[in-house]
């Protein structure tokens, strides 16, 4: 069960950038995920619990996600408010280059929630290490979503298919996978 006053809610790369399906792989599945990441957030937000919001600030030049370009911002689904964190990375693991551990461990967190994308990425980096420094994670599924993929032998990979496996690989050894209703409508998970 989780304890309500050792979680904080991770929000990664929710940004306008990442709406540029052609630039990241042309498919995209889990279209709702901006939407169950919000339904999360609000969850969150009513119960003034911690929230984090993770905004990666590409070093290339041509990426949607560069500070210069309009796809650098945060969705509106998400946007931060006043009082919650932005932590800006510049690689796939939240935890690498920010201060992000250190905040956790000053709000006495032992847990957290992540949403966002995409889940082969900065999601799969971020959990894995979330679960290496010892926070207890869990990893919303259908706040999450992955892109088409490319296999060293050029072989296209469904974004479902890169998607399922990902959550197939961290569950159970880096996270618990759980859905939205599952994380905000199970009195069970919380204690």
């Amino acid at each position: 069960m989780i304890k309500p006053n050792e979680s904080a809610l991770l929000l990664i790369d929710i940004q306008k950038g990442l709406d540029d399906w052609a630039y990241y792989g042309g498919n995209r599945n889990n279209t709702d995920a901006e939407v169950n990441a919000s339904r999360i957030l609000n969850w969150y937000r009513v119960r003034k619990l911690p929230v984090f919001h993770v905004q990666h600030s590409s070093t290339n030049p041509n990426s949607p996600l560069h500070p210069s370009k309009p796809g650098f911002e945060i969705k509106d689904e998400v946007r931060p408010n006043a009082k919650e964190p932005v932590i800006t990375k510049h690689v796939n693991s939240a935890f690498i280059g920010t201060d992000l551990e250190y905040q956790l461990r000053q709000k006495n967190i032992k847990t957290v929630v992540i949403v966002g994308l995409t889940t082969n990425h900065c999601i799969s980096s971020t959990v894995r290490m979330a679960a290496n420094f010892g926070f207890r994670t869990f990893l919303i599924s259908d706040a999450t979503a992955a892109f088409d993929g490319k296999g060293p032998n050029g072989k296209r990979y469904h974004a479902e298919t890169m998607h399922q496996t990902s959550l197939a690989s961290l569950h159970d050894e880096f996270a618990q996978v759980l859905t939205t209703n599952e994380i905000i409508g199970d009195a069970s998970v919380w204690g």
